[in-house]
């Protein structure tokens, strides 16, 4: 069970997490620069296949992502609010079932990678926290 402080400490290292993550995908030349860098590791490790080549539409939705990921982001930095990691418990328990549904359909392998830090977070974020009132009764 987390005490209210270390559960904050949590909702902000999450969002941490998420500018450092996402930041990449956040203007189409850091995004270029970061799918080369995937697609490099991506032959590194003799995965089959390739990562797809993405269009102007592909870029704007990444972009999109990474753009709004970064503003969620600093918002739990500067203010790691119980019910903030609450709904970014939630949110990446959608983002794991859209990961595991690509990785379904021949996506790279690589987001598997992804997959286990959104969970771990998740279910990070939705454990108990300790209610401030129980901790003064005998």
């Amino acid at each position: 069970m987390w005490t209210p402080e270390h559960y904050r400490r949590l909702v902000r290292a999450s969002g941490w997490y998420d500018l450092l993550v996402a930041a990449p995908f956040a203007t189409p030349w850091s995004f270029m620069a970061l799918h080369g860098l995937l697609q490099s590791l991506h032959h590194g490790l003799g995965l089959p296949g390739a990562l797809p080549v993405f269009e102007p539409m592909h870029m704007l939705l990444g972009n999109l992502m990474g753009s709004i990921i970064c503003v969620w982001s600093v918002l739990r930095i500067r203010d790691p609010k119980a019910v903030f990691g609450r709904y970014d418990a939630a949110g990446r328990l959608l983002f794991s079932t859209w990961q595991i549904y690509a990785l379904m359909h021949g996506a790279t392998p690589l987001i598997a990678i992804f997959l286990v830090f959104e969970l771990a977070w998740g279910v990070a974020q939705l454990w108990p926290v300790k209610s401030p009132q129980l901790a003064f009764r005998g």
